[in-house]
């Protein structure tokens, strides 16, 4: 049986080489976004100084070991055979978790998962244990560390109100002092600013991080703890006449901040997140060492041996460390969390990744009530004051980064310092919850979320946040039942999700790769966005319109022969997934009209102004087209919903050839938009013959009607068909004529 508990300590560490990769993909967002979302320095040159931080913070991260060993349940109460069944319920568990929320771009929490895996797990097994013991001799209380389990339950999610709270603050005090033409305020303040946040990272993350590292002898411990106020004072001093003489040989102090703040942030993020990876792993391997020198054979051997302090083996800090840096360079999923979290806090108007919804606009107006009854009792002389230092016009923002170096210095330094403050007292803080929140916090310091935007941004935050709460319920739960199947099923259960979790693994990557490649619109969105010449750009939005316009005809022909199809065969199941696609089209439709607009302002005024009306006119158009495919849906879904008479053979008959011509008119238009102007006489001449046709077959309909030989309620659909489908070409017209006078 050793030979089996080998094998599955080797699966252990395999699947913890592939949560190290998804769990980076996730989190490099926390160190890497702020450095990004600034374009402080080349990309390369950010992955390289945030590679060398995430190996300075896996060689540092030992004391953090023990959150996974007895940080959540009471080992001496657990046979060996039951530790590995939990390490190995929690690894498969966090793995698929942390995928699916990369896949769809939402950080998620690392540290959320794990201790709700964990604590999963472990309930899992306590109520088997409890349920099988002898007079009671067992309990929750005995079996689970609920105090410790409940500091670090609060403790992360209590980070998010504290990081929201002083990211705002702390932003908004240092936007007043610096402004955003922060050139011009630079003159003292700089080097005091720049010595501070240096000598903050400096003292959090060496003396407070390097405290418990497996490289740190107990001399050196003593000596730092001895001198830290002496250190401290001689850092603050260098730093600010250092920081201050940089300024003075024109070297950008924020940059200086940015690259040193990204370095201690991705130190802190591999100091205190790498127990969400190898933690449990390093767990199950500690325990299979114990139980071999002193259990082996045994099926009774309680896992004391993991309240000792760990001692985690520097080859394996080390290694997870390289494994880190390589996910990191290598991984586009980290790209696709990077974009979600700058979107969301960029200074700009731009795209909106998310809609809006009931809470968002109720915190908007309530806040917008607030800040009007704030604006009322503040005399006018500080308004203007502080109006005065908020001036976004005057922001010295790099070309197509979402927001200046004055937030994210403050960003990254912020995030460091709670980070690496929850490191030091051992509670495992979420480094995803803290430096979401903060940069959320500083986007509003900042006054970035604007009317247009504010439910958006809202709506996007609340999202993520309400995936984070997912996240804990789906690992507790997930976790639990998984824990339960393994400890029944035993060795061959544990195989088989060794199994899933690969082909899992390989399915969404299959599926990610796919989607990247049909996202070739957003990309020219943003070549727009940040083209510097915007003499160039005009070509690129006549462009961006078309496809979209295209895009909106194919789509409108496709539906509108499947509505039809399905109303004639009486399949609603049918129905089912054409109502969900149509909404789906409508978010896509507002987003691609925003994207748009965002572009029509990058072209040159003249330009611009000659044809918005046009633009609007032909976006008009692509809706009007959407909501004559919406209401023949409601209208034919409603109608075979209820089971009423299907429509007359006849009727189908006459139907079915000019809804082909329709369906092909609507082609033919997609083309002509391709290719230009040639053939829209003919198309128009071929539309005009179409809706006659249909004008003789809603007459021929009434008739019907008044000679009482049809259906009345099959009759009305049938002749709203008919009008929809007429008022569908009439559309088709415009959109042709709309398109040609933007784009000419």
């Amino acid at each position: 049986m050793e030979i089996v508990y080998f094998g599955i300590i080797v699966f252990l560490f395999i699947l913890a080489v592939f949560d190290l990769m998804v769990g980076v993909s996730n989190d490099a967002v926390n160190f890497l976004g702020p450095a990004i979302g600034a374009k402080a320095a080349n990309v390369k040159y950010i992955f390289a100084v945030a590679a060398v931080g995430v190996m300075f913070g896996a060689a540092v991260s030992n004391g953090m070991m023990e959150i996974a060993r007895n940080g959540i349940f009471s080992p001496e109460h657990y046979y060996f055979q039951e530790v590995i069944c939990i390490c190995m319920a929690v690894m498969v568990t966090d793995v698929i978790i942390l995928d699916v929320f990369n896949s769809l771009g939402l950080p998620t929490s690392t540290t959320v998962s794990m201790v709700f895996e964990l604590l999963g797990g472990a309930f899992a097994i306590a109520i088997v244990k409890i349920l099988t013991s002898a007079d009671d001799a067992l309990t929750f209380g005995m079996l689970l560390n609920t105090d410790k389990a409940l500091s670090v339950i609060l403790g992360i999610f209590l980070s998010v109100a504290v990081a929201f709270f002083f990211g705002s603050v702390v932003q908004w005090i240092v936007r007043l002092i610096f402004t955003f033409d922060y050139h011009r305020h630079l003159k003292w303040s700089i080097g005091l600013f720049g010595g501070i946040a240096a000598t903050a990272i400096i003292y959090f993350m060496l003396i407070k991080g390097m405290k418990e590292s497996s490289l740190m002898t107990d001399d050196m411990k003593a000596w730092l703890h001895e001198n830290a106020s002496m250190l401290m004072v001689g850092c603050l001093v260098g730093f600010t006449v250092l920081m201050q003489v940089l300024h003075w040989l024109r070297v950008n102090v924020f940059r200086v901040i940015v690259v040193l703040g990204t370095f201690a942030l991705a130190m802190a993020f591999a100091g205190n997140d790498l127990v969400n990876f190898i933690g449990v792993p390093l767990a199950g391997y500690s325990s299979y060492v114990d139980y071999m020198a002193n259990g082996a054979g045994s099926d009774t051997f309680l896992m004391e041996s993991l309240n000792a302090p760990a001692k985690t083996p520097f080859i394996f800090l080390f290694c997870a460390g390289v494994i880190m840096i390589i996910s990191l360079y290598t991984s586009k999923k980290a790209r696709n969390v990077i974009k979600t979290s700058v979107d969301l806090s960029r200074q700009a108007a731009g795209e909106e990744m998310f809609g809006s919804s009931g809470v968002a606009r109720s915190i908007v107006r309530t806040s917008m009530s607030v800040a009007t009854f704030v604006t009322n009792v503040t005399p006018a002389p500080v308004k203007r004051w502080i109006n005065s230092r908020f001036d976004s016009d005057k922001a010295v923002i790099t070309d197509g980064a979402a927001f200046d170096m004055v937030r994210a210095s403050v960003q990254l330094l912020l995030a460091s310092l709670l980070i690496a403050l929850g490191t030091s007292l051992k509670l495992p803080l979420s480094t995803t919850y803290v430096t979401f929140m903060v940069a959320m916090g500083t986007s509003l310091a900042d006054r970035a979320w604007g009317r247009e935007s504010a439910v958006f941004r809202i709506t996007g935050v609340l999202s993520v946040i309400g995936g984070w709460f997912i996240t804990a319920g789906a690992a507790f739960t997930a976790c639990f039942f998984v824990a339960l199947l393994m400890y029944y099923g035993g060795v061959p259960v544990m195989v088989v999700s060794m199994g899933v979790v690969v082909f899992m693994l390989l399915r969404s990557n299959v599926l990610f790769n796919r989607k990247k490649e049909t996202e070739s619109e957003d990309t020219l969105f943003a070549e727009i966005v940040n083209a510097k010449d915007t003499a160039g750009v005009w070509p690129m939005v006549k462009e961006h319109v078309c496809r979209s316009s295209v895009g909106m005809l194919n789509y409108s022909s496709e539906e509108y022969r499947r509505i039809t199809d399905a109303f004639i065969a009486e399949d609603h199941r049918a129905f089912q997934r054409i109502a969900r696609e149509i909404n789906d089209r409508k978010k896509l439709l507002r987003q691609t009209h925003r994207k748009e607009t965002i572009c029509i302002r990058r072209v040159d005024s003249r330009t611009a102004i000659e044809k918005t009306t046009w633009f609007h006119l032909q976006s008009n158009a692509q809706e009007q087209m959407h909501y004559i495919i919406k209401r023949l849906c409601d209208m034919c879904r409603e109608h075979v919903d209820n089971n009423f008479s299907p429509l007359p053979a006849a009727c189908a008959e006459e139907l079915v050839p000019v809804r082909n011509k329709v369906c092909s008119l609507i082609a033919e238009g997609a083309a002509v938009l391709e290719n230009g102007s040639e053939g829209i006489a003919r198309l128009v001449e071929r539309s005009d013959e179409v809706k006659q046709r249909l004008d003789a077959l809603y007459n021929t309909q009434v008739k019907r009607i008044n000679e009482d030989s049809e259906n009345l309620t099959v009759s009305l659909v049938y002749l709203n068909i008919l009008q929809e489908s007429s008022e569908m070409l009439s559309s088709l017209d415009r959109m042709i004529y709309y398109s040609e006078r933007f784009r000419c």
